[in-house]
């Protein structure tokens, strides 16, 4: 049964992906054939449809079971939120390096979007975890316990303090000529 519900979520998830494309560049084209918006309007509007697409991604690619686990993860954000954040701001705002080589292709402020849309929640969440109940964790942790043998250990202790006695010492030797 599990498999079956497996296949159904991956089935609604590549769903979800395929429909949010063709819908976002259905309103790219609803924006952009509008009249007396400006450019830069124009662009951060798209940028929001698809930072819409990167939420949508992060939850098609987060489905699963157990529990959501929260963290907070500061190489995504410095990798992933913030150069989408500049790129954005650099697209709209004219006094930041590259607005115009931005604006030459929509395509980066639509990758920005995206990454921006997937990058934010998935900096504070990560994937699903397992819920293991406490009693499958005490037999677990039994079975651990019960291929290590607290002799076995002491042994190798000991083994290795003989050997370390017994292996000569070398001595500095120095060249004086």
């Amino acid at each position: 049964m599990e498999k079956k519900r497996d296949k159904t979520g991956l089935a609604f998830s590549a769903f979800l992906i395929i429909a949010f494309v063709v819908c976002a560049y259905f309103f790219i084209g609803l924006i952009f054939s509008s009249t007396g918006m400006e450019d830069s309007l124009k662009r951060l509007l798209t940028a929001a449809v698809f930072a819409l697409f990167g939420l949508i991604l992060f939850y098609a690619t987060r489905v699963g079971d157990g529990k959501q686990v929260k963290r907070f993860s500061p190489a995504t954000l410095i990798i992933l939120d913030l150069p989408a954040i500049y790129i954005l701001l650099a697209s709209v705002a004219v006094g930041l390096p590259f607005p115009f080589d931005l604006a030459a292709r929509p395509e980066i402020i639509y990758m920005a979007g995206a990454a921006l849309g997937y990058g934010i929640p998935y900096t504070f969440l990560s994937g699903y975890e397992l819920d293991i109940p406490a009693e499958d964790k005490s037999e677990k942790e039994e079975k651990i316990t019960e291929d290590y043998e607290p002799d076995e250990l002491d042994k190798t202790d000991e083994t290795k303090s003989e050997t370390e006695e017994k292996s000569p010492e070398t001595s500095d030797v120095s060249d004086d000529a």
